[in-house]
C-alpha cells in the first residue's frame, strides 16, 4: 500500500471555542481528513511483534520541535508558555472569573497532600479526595461519570496510542468494539499511525494530557497548556478536535474543569477501576488482584447492580497485559452486560468533535448494542487497515497510566516501570 497523504478542506487556522463561560482563541490544524484516513502497509502497522512494532518510523506529521512541548514534560516547557501562540490563547481568557483555588502540593512520598483539605464540606469538588463529580462552582462543563443505561459497561483505555496495540485493535475491530480511546499527546506525536488507526476503526478519540501529571498539582497556565496541546496534537494527526478529555489519575477539581471549559473540554471519569497497569508495579497489586476486581466487576452485570444505570470502567493501553486482561475478560463482560458501549454512544453524544464529518449513532440508533452484542457507533469512511488475529501485544509506547484511586504515588515513575515491565515479562 502506497502512502497518501490526504489534503483536507479542514485545514484551519484557528477556532473560537464558546464554553460555558469564554471563548478562547486556539490553534487547531490539520491537513488530514478523518473520513478518508489511509494507513501505510509497514511493519509497524501490521506486525504483531512487539519489537517491529515499537520500532521507530518516519511519516508525513513532522513537527518543528520549537514549536510544541518537550515530550513527557509539563507542556509549558520548551518556551511554550512564553510562545506568542500560547500568550495569545492565555490572554484570550478571563482569568478574573476563575476560581480561586489553590495549586495542590505533594506529600514526601510524592501523592497529593489532602491534609489541611475539608474534605467534609469538599468546596472544590475534588476527586481525588471526595470523588466528587458534579462540579460545585458556576459556568463549568458537568463531568460524565457512567453511562445512563442499565447493565452497560462503559469502556474507556487510557494512556494510548501503544505503539504495540496492533493485536488489541484488531481484536475490538473483529468483535466491531468500539471504545474511547483516551490518548497522551506525547504519545501522539511520537506514534501518529497508532492515533490515525484509533479513528479510522471508529473508536471515540478524547485527551490524556500532555505528560501524564496530576493536573491539580499545576498552576493555571501549566493545565492550559497540558490540554492545549495535547488537543492540538490530536488534531494536527487525526484531524478531529476532541472536546472531552480525562485527568491523569482521574485529578480535578474546579479549579482545572473551569480551566478546560474554556476550551470546550468536558472530562469523562469512571466508576470502576480494574487497576490493570499496576499489577506486579504497586505493592499488593498483582496479576490475581485485577483478575479478582474483573470478575467482581463482570458479576455486578447480572447481579441487579447496575439494574438501573450503567458504570464507565477505567481500563489502559499501556502494555500487552492490560491489553490482554480486557481481551482475556471479554466473552464474560459479553454474556454479563446487555451494553458494551463506548462513552459517547452510551451518552448520545452524536459529535464528539469539533468537526461535524464524524458523528456517532445515539443509544439505540441502528448501530447500538443490545443482549452484551459488541457496541460501536462512530460514522467514519476510509481504506481497508491492515487486519489481522488477536495476540498478545507489548509495551506502550508512553511512559504513564493513569490509577483510579484516591492512594497516590509518584505515578510516572512507577508507570514507566509498569510499561517497562511489560515488555520485559510478556514479550
Amino acid at each position: 500500500m502506497v502512502w497518501k497523504i490526504q489534503i483536507a478542506a479542514l485545514s484551519v487556522a484557528a477556532y473560537a471555542f464558546a464554553g460555558a463561560n469564554a471563548a478562547a482563541v486556539t490553534n487547531y490544524t490539520s491537513t488530514t481528513d478523518p473520513t478518508k484516513i489511509t494507513i501505510p502497509d509497514i511493519t509497524q502497522t501490521t506486525s504483531h511483534d512487539p519489537a517491529a512494532e515499537c520500532s521507530w518510523y518516519t511519516s508525513p506529521y513532522t513537527i518543528n520541535a520549537a514549536e510544541w512541548p518537550t515530550s513527557w514534560t509539563i507542556a509549558t516547557s520548551n518556551g511554550m508558555n512564553t510562545s506568542k501562540e500560547f500568550t495569545a490563547l492565555y490572554n484570550s481568557i478571563d482569568w478574573t472569573k476563575a476560581p480561586n483555588i489553590p495549586v495542590r502540593t505533594r506529600t514526601a512520598a510524592g501523592g497529593l497532600d489532602m491534609s489541611t483539605y475539608d474534605t467534609a464540606n469538599d468546596p472544590d469538588c475534588w476527586w481525588s479526595a471526595t470523588q466528587c463529580v458534579k462540579p460545585k462552582t458556576a459556568d463549568i462543563n458537568a463531568d460524565i461519570y457512567n453511562c445512563p443505561q442499565p447493565s452497560t459497561w462503559g469502556l474507556t483505555f487510557d494512556d494510548g496510542p501503544n505503539c504495540s496495540h496492533n493485536a488489541f485493535y484488531d481484536f475490538l475491530e473483529e468483535k466491531k468494539q468500539k471504545a474511547s480511546m483516551f490518548y497522551i499527546g506525547s504519545n501522539v506525536l511520537n506514534w501518529p499511525y497508532g492515533a490515525l488507526r484509533g479513528v479510522k476503526d471508529g473508536h471515540h478519540l478524547c485527551g490524556h494530557t500532555w505528560s501524564h501529571t496530576m493536573m491539580t498539582t499545576l498552576t493555571n497556565q501549566e493545565i492550559l497548556a497540558e490540554l492545549y496541546y495535547t488537543t492540538k496534537a490530536i488534531k494536527y494527526v487525526t484531524g478531529v478536535t476532541p472536546l472531552y478529555w480525562r485527568p491523569a489519575q482521574g485529578d480535578l477539581d474546579d479549579r482545572v474543569r473551569w480551566i478546560a471549559t474554556q476550551i470546550n473540554l468536558t472530562a469523562i471519569l469512571w466508576g470502576l477501576d480494574t487497576d490493570d497497569w499496576a499489577a506486579n508495579v504497586t505493592p499488593g497489586i498483582t496479576e490475581q488482584t485485577v483478575e479478582d476486581n474483573y470478575a467482581k466487576f463482570i458479576a455486578q452485570g447480572s447481579d441487579g447492580t447496575f439494574a438501573n444505570s450503567g458504570n464507565i470502567v477505567l481500563t489502559h493501553e499501556i502494555n500487552n497485559m492490560t491489553m490482554d486482561f480486557f481481551i482475556e475478560h471479554y466473552p464474560a463482560i459479553q454474556a454479563n452486560y446487555k451494553n458494551i458501549l463506548d462513552v459517547a454512544t452510551c451518552q448520545s453524544i452524536q459529535y464528539p468533535y469539533v468537526e461535524k464529518s464524524v458523528s456517532f449513532t445515539p443509544f439505540g440508533g441502528a448501530s447500538a448494542s443490545a443482549s452484551g452484542s459488541a457496541s460501536g457507533s462512530a460514522k467514519v469512511s476510509g481504506a481497508t487497515k491492515p487486519s489481522g488475529t488477536a495476540s498478545s501485544a507489548a509495551q506502550s509506547s508512553g511512559q504513564a497510566a493513569s490509577a483510579g484511586s484516591s492512594t497516590f504515588n509518584s505515578i510516572n515513575g512507577s508507570l514507566f516501570i509498569a510499561a517497562l515491565f511489560g515488555l520485559l515479562v510478556m514479550v
